[in-house]
């Protein structure tokens, strides 16, 4: 009984640490696109290196995540 409690009660944990940082991840590119979202361009060119900038930082912390 108390190995399947100890087991039930680690599960809870690892999936609340899951949440968390799932949470927190959405929460930095959700500020990374609010900035391209609020930006007064000129032009679409400004608009479009903002997204291009947010685009690879995402395709970099991915490799380095396969990497790791």
């Amino acid at each position: 009984m108390a190995n399947q409690e100890f087991l039930r009660d680690f599960q809870e944990k690892v999936e609340k640490k899951l949440r968390e940082n799932e949470i927190a991840v959405l929460q930095y590119w959700r500020e990374r696109l609010g900035r391209a979202v609020s930006m007064k361009p000129d032009g679409i060119a400004s608009l479009q290196m903002e997204i291009k900038r947010t685009y690879d930082m995402m395709e970099k912390r991915i490799q380095t995540l396969k990497k790791g």
